[in-house]
């Protein structure tokens, strides 16, 4: 697929600055982009590569300059270039519809059409699934769980029994829904199992990344609120509720019980203890210790979680750290010093008095003259 920069610029309502009939086959970051590329400028880090790229056009914001290069002017840059790949980009393969003969499906599930369920998949019984869901290679479904309309499961998805699945949810290759959450009492010297009863609950629009995998209630339900996006690799434990709209980014792990408003952000690697409450639109950076709640609107960065700007500060200062120790040690060795001057430990002696001195006053040569009292308490 090609077209001209002046067809990108009416399709997208930018506004078109340089050569229009440039054509444009391809969509590239700006440092590996090759002649028939279109690129973008979103972040002022990147003005630099402007002269370098090879791209035969850009995507920039209001009064940003691309030289020669022919651009399109955009109120933001970073929504038309997702606007580009939309155009640009080529749909995931699509399976064709039917069973397949290796699959395994119980004679009790509900399916509805258009459905394609590949090879080695297996649908227990009570399952209903949804018009024009994908199944892919070796997925489970396990036993009254419901799927509905146009899902796609990538390879090896589990999703065992009495899980409840919205419409248009992706679920990337090995994502596990209702696994047993990890609840166990110490009784009689051994680890009793808690026994996992509740189901979870995947809203509308939910995408979940490769690997990632939410357990199971104990009682009750795990919920994904609708348009949550679930990057690879994180964990989401019992009896966890999230938000509509939410993000949570790749390594992130939420403890049992924990509530997330809507719209919240966890970056990666954030680790979040059990039984709190992260409000709406909050944001934890990366890395981040959350070992209470967070309100709503707040950025909390760092171990244990603060607020963002205090965290910074504080490991700005920690790089100073080394400095700040030698100083102190220089400073301890000094007031040593100074308290050993003071008790006389390491005072320098007077000098020994001359012998004009001693035989003046008739005193002992070995040291200071000093005043003293005889026994009829006379000055001598």
């Amino acid at each position: 697929m090609e077209l001209t920069l002046g067809e990108l610029a009416e399709k997208l309502g930018t506004r078109l600055r340089g050569d229009g009939s440039v054509r444009i086959a391809r969509v590239s970051g700006i440092r590996e982009a090759v002649p028939g590329d279109i690129t973008f400028v979103a972040n002022t880090r990147y003005l630099g590569y402007l002269s370098e790229t090879r791209a035969s056009a850009v995507i920039v914001g209001e009064g940003v300059e691309s030289g020669a290069l022919p651009s399109l002017v955009s109120a933001d840059p970073y929504r038309s270039f997702l606007q580009v790949l939309q155009i640009f980009s080529r749909p995931p393969d699509q399976p064709p519809t039917g069973i397949d003969p290796s699959a395994i499906v119980s004679p009790n599930a509900q399916l509805g059409e258009g459905l394609a369920i590949g090879p080695h998949v297996v649908i227990e019984d009570g399952v209903h699934i949804g018009d024009g869901t994908v199944l892919m290679a070796g997925c489970y479904v396990g036993p009254r769980s419901r799927i509905g309309r146009g899902c796609r499961l990538y390879p090896r998805v589990v999703i065992r029994e009495d899980i409840q699945v919205g419409d248009q949810v992706i679920l990337h290759p090995g994502v596990v829904l209702g696994s047993d959450g990890f609840g166990y009492a110490f009784d009689a010297g051994q680890h009793r199992k808690i026994p996992q009863m509740g189901r979870v609950v995947i809203e509308d629009d939910v995408e979940i990344g490769a690997n990632s995998t939410i357990d199971r209630a104990t009682t009750g339900e795990t919920r994904i609120g609708r348009g949550t996006k679930i990057d690879n690799l994180v964990h989401v434990a019992h009896n966890v509720e999230i938000g509509p709209l939410s993000i949570l980014c790749a390594q992130a792990g939420i403890s049992g019980s924990t509530r997330l408003g809507r719209g919240v952000t966890l970056a990666g690697q954030a680790g979040l203890v059990g039984h709190i409450e992260i409000g709406d639109g909050a944001r934890v950076g990366a890395q981040g210790g959350v070992t209470k709640s967070v309100k709503a609107g707040e950025t909390v960065s760092g171990y244990p979680a603060t607020n963002h700007g205090r965290a910074s500060r504080m490991y700005a200062a920690l790089r100073h750290l080394p400095d700040a120790l030698r100083s102190l040690r220089n400073l301890e060795q000094r007031m040593r010093k100074l308290e050993g001057m003071g008790n006389g430990h390491d005072a320098p002696r007077p000098a020994e008095p001359s012998k004009r001195d001693s035989g003046a006053n008739g005193g002992d040569r070995s040291g200071p003259l000093v005043a003293h009292r005889n026994d009829e308490g006379q000055s001598a």
